[in-house]
């Protein structure tokens, strides 16, 4: 290990990375070494046969994906084929997340059938969808399941499934895009020559897989790192017209690209297709070559982000009035029938940040249903929360900490009491806080020699989460407030120690009011902070992104 920076070796070893071995595995991500044969998945064989019978036999396709920033990137993997092959009868369909919600639609597979559809792909969703897969069977459609999600007891009679977590593939976190991609590899592996597809041309659709692993919080380990890894360096040269007016349009150098960049500037522009408008919109400007399209659509989902952000901070300032007379429970449930249900789980998010509780918001979608979005604050795991409160609920799904639902309505009003009993029995025995921190220090460390070190663990994000640093006793020797058109919004923050070092932080989204105490000139408090090297305009500045102060 002697070969690391004193530095680096000390963020490894808080990674239980101690020996050079395991160093250069991780800090040195390997296409050959660290992909695995995507044959040793169940079903690949089939999943690969029935495609290209569908193919040769020019039947009609139809790519059925989620509305996430998961589930499309995932079709547009697919499509990305098709469009190199030359094949054209297939279809695109997104579910609408206000009107259909997640999940495989039973009425759409009767419209396929009467359409002639014989090959449904579904991605990012399916291994759930035991009564939809069988009609589609008895409509003479096959399916082929390309999911990620836990599955339940019965499996849907599909052609193939492709879902690392029903067989014995190494690799058990991937995401929905992720999948699809083994999928591609598959597929090129066995059929390449034949399509006469160069080599390597799979490698291009890591920029998918990547955009998609980051964006649905999969852990960096493994074969996601890897993923995740490639992926930001297809991503920082793709040729994709939409992605590069989308990153134009937020002032984003597309070779300096980032994970942060991924998670707070592209995914909710993404996301607010399905949240606002039609999810179509996000499938469009991830598979368009035209270039006048792509700057439409740019121009579109920034707009529609920004409504999104004002919708969220409208129905927000209603929680918060709801919630000044408001008895707290164990779990919180709260709602209103002109809530938009899309924005649901932004809200769900930002109450059980500030409750430190399960949180269930619902609305109603345009159906006249009670649809909502939950979030987890950790203490429980909000899916076996609703599986043993299940007379509740017509339906939910999710993962341990998010989920969405849909609730009968004469049982809306007592879901907070229902859940909050259920609570008491499936609740995790309560952890001690304590204050996270990889290195206490002073602000002596914030240098650029020190950022090249922390930025070869990079990418950061779930399971590789940014070095935090403790440093203890500084003081605070200016406060300045920034944002767009003047909003200030934001925090800019210059500290000093006793040596004298200085460093400038920042803190998005809060004012002085936003941590334990108030924060003034001349107070001493501990930081707890990342790097964060900024370009905004084209200028290189390290400075540190707050995220802690006590």
């Amino acid at each position: 290990m002697q070969k690391y920076g004193e530095l680096l070796r000390i963020l490894l070893a808080k990674r239980g990375i101690i020996n050079e071995n395991q160093a250069s595995v991780f800090l040195n991500p390997d296409y050959e070494r660290d992909f695995y044969d995507p044959f040793l998945m169940r079903d690949m064989e089939k999943a690969c046969v029935r495609l290209f019978e569908a193919i040769e036999n020019k039947e009609k396709i139809i790519i059925y994906a989620d509305y996430d920033c998961d589930g499309i990137p995932g079709a547009v993997i697919l499509s990305d084929l098709f469009k190199k092959i030359g094949y054209k009868n297939y279809g695109i369909y997104i579910p609408q997340r206000n009107s259909e919600g997640y999940g495989l639609n039973i009425d759409a597979v009767r419209q396929f059938a009467l359409s002639k559809v014989k090959l449904l792909v579904v991605i990012d969703l399916g291994i759930t969808a035991v009564a939809e897969v069988a009609q589609a069977k008895v409509d003479g459609i096959d399916v082929i399941i390309i999911d990620h999600h836990i599955p339940q007891k019965d499996l849907p009679c599909a052609c193939a499934i492709l879902n690392p977590k029903i067989d014995n593939y190494p690799e058990k976190m991937l995401c929905g895009a992720g999948v699809m991609f083994k999928f591609m590899q598959g597929f090129i592996k066995k059929y390449g020559e034949f399509y006469k597809i160069n080599k390597g041309f799979e490698k291009w659709m890591l920029d998918m897989a990547g955009l998609a692993t980051l964006s649905d919080m999969i852990p960096l380990i493994g074969e996601s790192r890897a993923m995740a890894y490639f992926g930001m360096k297809v991503l920082r040269k793709s040729p994709r017209s939409g992605l590069q007016k989308l990153l134009a349009k937020m002032n984003i150098d597309q070779k300096y690209l980032t994970e942060d960049d991924i998670g707070f500037m592209v995914t909710p522009r993404l996301n607010a297709a399905s949240r606002m408008d039609n999810p179509m919109r996000a499938y469009e400007i991830l598979s368009t070559l035209d270039e006048v399209e792509a700057s439409t659509l740019a121009n579109h989902l920034s707009k529609i982000n920004d409504e999104r952000k004002n919708l969220v901070k409208s129905t927000m300032r209603e929680v918060n009035k709801k919630l000044e007379t408001y008895e707290h429970k164990e779990v919180m449930v709260i709602g209103n029938p002109k809530w938009r249900v899309g924005i649901l789980g932004l809200v769900a998010g930002k109450i059980s940040d500030k409750y430190k509780k399960p949180v269930f918001v619902w609305g109603k979608d345009e159906n006249d249903c009670i649809k909502g979005s939950c979030r987890s604050d950790g203490s429980v795991s909000v899916v076996e929360l609703m599986t043993n409160t299940h007379e509740s609920f017509i339906d939910f799904g999710g993962h341990e900490l998010a989920g969405g639902f849909t609730v009968f309505s004469e049982k809306i009003h007592f879901l907070e009491e229902a859940l909050s009993f259920t609570f008491k029995k499936v609740k995790y025995k309560k952890k001690e806080a304590k204050i996270a921190y990889d290195i206490q220090t002073d602000l002596s460390i914030v240098n650029m020699k020190n950022w090249r070190e922390i930025e070869k663990l990079a990418p950061f994000g779930l399971g590789n989460p940014k070095p935090v640093f403790l440093f203890k006793g500084v003081n605070i020797a200016k406060i300045k407030k920034f944002g767009k058109n003047g909003s200030e919004e934001h925090l800019e923050i210059t500290f000093s120690d006793s040596s004298p070092n200085k460093a400038k932080a920042i803190s998005f989204f809060s004012d002085i009011n936003s941590f334990e105490n108030t924060l003034k000139e001349g107070l001493s408090v501990n930081l707890l902070a990342t790097f964060d090297l900024s370009r905004f305009r084209g200028r290189e500045e390290l400075r540190l992104r707050i995220e802690d102060i006590i």
